[in-house]
């Protein structure tokens, strides 16, 4: 697995666009207080509940972020990959950790420390776009949570398949049937059965593992958009 070196992370930093107007000077402090760690697949990062250490941004790899129930059973609120960054709101409130983080595939990530950021925040242009951005987050839970209350594994399936088109975190190494029934709230024998479905109507194809959309605008249309 390639490592980005320390000497370019300045400039991986500033194609982040939480920091794309920080300055040369604040980047370069930045830089210097990150941490650089590597997993392998199905290692845990961190637990729910326990002290944020900071935001982490991934380099490589496949994350989930996921609670269990008292059943043991897991739920993945988020499907994370390269470019995507979790654990922000615990980093920015000061709160513990809202949700469990774990690997799907070897992964490297980058941790910023809390400490650092909320000395960042000093900066009112930065504070502007984390606000932002962290308004659009809440945002995504709220679909989130509409499309488990009122809508039908199908139509679950087909929203998350369309997302994939958008999205290349949420395909790829690590994101199997059974963790997209995890995301999806359903088990895997109900993925299959819906897959199936989508395929009967002629909007996916198999190639053997891979799903492929073969009709973006009945997809749509199935997924009730």
């Amino acid at each position: 697995m390639t490592v980005l070196a320390r000497d370019t992370l300045t400039d991986y930093l500033r194609s982040w666009v939480y920091f794309e107007t920080l300055s040369d000077d604040q980047l370069h402090w930045l830089a210097a207080r990150c941490q650089r760690f590597t997993y392998q697949a199905d290692e845990t990062i961190f637990l729910e509940h326990d002290s944020s250490r900071g935001m982490w941004m991934i380099e490589q790899g496949r994350v989930k972020i996921y609670k269990v129930n008292p059943e043991g059973e897991e739920h993945i609120m988020h499907l994370l990959g390269p470019g995507n960054t979790f654990n922000d709101v615990a980093a920015f409130d000061g709160g513990g950790n809202p949700a469990n983080a774990g690997t799907l595939t070897e992964a490297v990530i980058w941790l910023l420390p809390a400490e650092a950021l909320s000395h960042l925040l000093q900066d009112k242009t930065l504070a502007l776009k984390v606000i932002k951005l962290l308004a659009a987050r809440v945002r995504n839970l709220v679909g989130q949570l509409e499309d488990l209350a009122l809508y039908s594994v199908t139509i679950r399936l087909a929203r998350f398949l369309l997302k994939q088109l958008e999205d290349p975190a949420l395909s790829g190494p690590g994101v199997t049937r059974a963790n997209i029934a995890a995301h999806l709230a359903t088990q895997p024998e109900t993925i299959s059965r819906a897959l199936r479905s989508l395929e009967q109507a002629q909007a996916i194809r198999f190639d053997r593992h891979r799903i492929i959309v073969e009709d973006e605008k009945l997809l749509r249309t199935l997924a009730a958009l």
